[in-house]
């Protein structure tokens, strides 16, 4: 922090405490320059995670909806809560560390569908029939002989080593 007398870099907290209101943290500085005692105010910065949809509108990153997808598509399969929980994480950030502070939901099913294709097959494609919106039997018929001509060529790539 910065001494608004005499610029010096360097200073300690003699007094911290919530404001009134609870809003901010109120501290009591000393400058380790000079030694004269000024005041800040620090407060948490919530800028949300947003979700930007196919439709152009931005919403809020919500966990929950995401963890009940996920929920909903590997129902009745072995995949822990754990694993759920630990996939939703991988999203918040993935969100999180982008510099915009949003992703399009494209970008967020794409690492979630790669990830469930990994964990649980059938759960990926409950996942990818709901977030790709298959129109028919025929979208859906295509998208189970990709995965399966995949999971041929994983097997046989992992008997040739």
């Amino acid at each position: 922090m910065k001494c608004p007398f005499c610029g010096h870099l360097e200073d300690k907290v003699v007094d911290s405490r919530e404001s009134k209101e609870g809003e901010a943290i109120r501290r009591r500085r000393e400058c380790l320059g000079c030694g004269r005692r000024f005041t800040t105010y620090e407060r948490s910065d919530e800028i949300p995670y947003m979700v930007v949809k196919k439709d152009g509108r931005r919403e809020r990153f919500d966990r929950q909806k995401l963890l009940a997808g996920l929920l909903r598509a590997s129902e009745k399969r072995p995949v822990s809560m754990g694993r759920l929980e630990a996939l939703v994480n991988e999203a918040e950030s993935f969100v999180a560390d982008s510099p915009e502070r949003e992703r399009s939901t494209a970008e967020i099913g794409e690492l979630l569908m790669e990830r469930l294709r990994q964990l649980d097959k059938v759960a990926y494609v409950r996942f990818a029939s709901v977030y790709r919106d298959f129109q028919d039997e025929q979208e859906f018929f295509t998208e189970l002989k990709t995965l399966m001509k995949q999971q041929k060529e994983g097997e046989g790539k992992g008997r040739q080593k």
